[in-house]
């Protein structure tokens, strides 16, 4: 046991397993502080399989610009664990459901966006086939249904965790298709497909213990020299507002953030002045 403890502390966060190796937690009594709240953050868009008469207006409203897309990095404590953006080559460039089927391999993640929609985060298991969390409840769809029209993109490398093996990421998923309202442990489509991948907690529904300590900070670019940074207690808590972040856009994160700043510093100003 000595050995194994000494080991542990000179691995890095991404490192340390916070579940069990084969991915699946086996602590999952409740933990203080947690509030159980179902998200429906992915439910915008038609059932998969909509009616096909719908799909040029429903093309019309997915036109998606990555140019308004929030570049940010995620830090627990003083390691990043998270990054998208910053001049990562195509990181952003999104491809037809078509295509991403040429690229994917079991156990890669895909994530769909559009304008003004949550993005929506799939496990491809393998024969054109994905399970994803869906209207609060986890399923197993053909890619190009789960799209809904949405443009793709591989998203294996903007978590820093260490990943499970393909095999054990397409078992997760797997075990899991039926699990729907309260037997579900995760608030939304990211969070499943990033457990499914890594194994860790965290993006389960009351992983983390939110006591005090805010461990995590989501450092948004404003601009090519300037950011901002919110702080959070729990991954799950920062993973909903980057999400959030990503659905309102760029533009509109840099005005509710310009709109923040500027009130702090009315507030700081009339303080001094007193």
């Amino acid at each position: 046991m000595g050995n194994q403890v000494e080991k542990l502390t000179h691995l890095s966060y991404k490192e340390v397993p916070t579940a069990d190796p084969t991915g699946v937690d086996k602590d999952d009594g409740p933990r203080i502080g947690v509030s159980y709240i179902f998200s429906a953050d992915d439910d915008d868009l038609e059932e998969p399989g909509h009616d096909p008469d719908k799909q040029g207006s429903l093309q019309e409203d997915l036109q998606y610009d990555h140019c308004n897309e929030v570049e940010c990095s995620v830090y627990y404590r003083d390691e990043c664990i998270y990054e998208k953006g910053f001049g990562a080559g195509d990181q952003l460039s999104t491809y037809s459901p078509e295509n991403l089927l040429n690229k994917c391999k079991p156990g890669d993640l895909v994530e769909f966006v559009a304008k003004n929609q949550y993005p929506h985060w799939v496990v491809y298991v393998g024969d054109f086939q994905v399970v994803h969390l869906y209207r609060l409840e986890i399923t197993n769809s053909f890619m190009t249904d789960a799209s809904q029209g949405r443009r793709g993109r591989i998203v294996n490398d903007q978590y820093k965790f260490k990943p499970l093996s393909p095999e054990m990421v397409v078992q997760n998923a797997m075990e899991q298709v039926g699990a729907k309202d309260q037997e579900l442990s995760w608030r939304n489509s990211e969070c499943f497909a990033a457990w499914c991948r890594y194994g860790k907690r965290e993006f389960k529904i009351g992983g983390e213990i939110r006591i005090g300590k805010q461990p995590y900070r989501l450092k948004i670019q404003l601009s090519e020299k300037k950011s901002h940074t919110l702080e959070f207690q729990s991954l799950e808590d920062l993973v909903m507002e980057r999400r959030r972040n990503d659905q309102i856009g760029k533009t509109a994160v840099l005005q509710e953030l310009s709109n923040h700043l500027h009130a702090e510093d009315e507030v700081r100003t009339d303080h001094n002045a007193s």
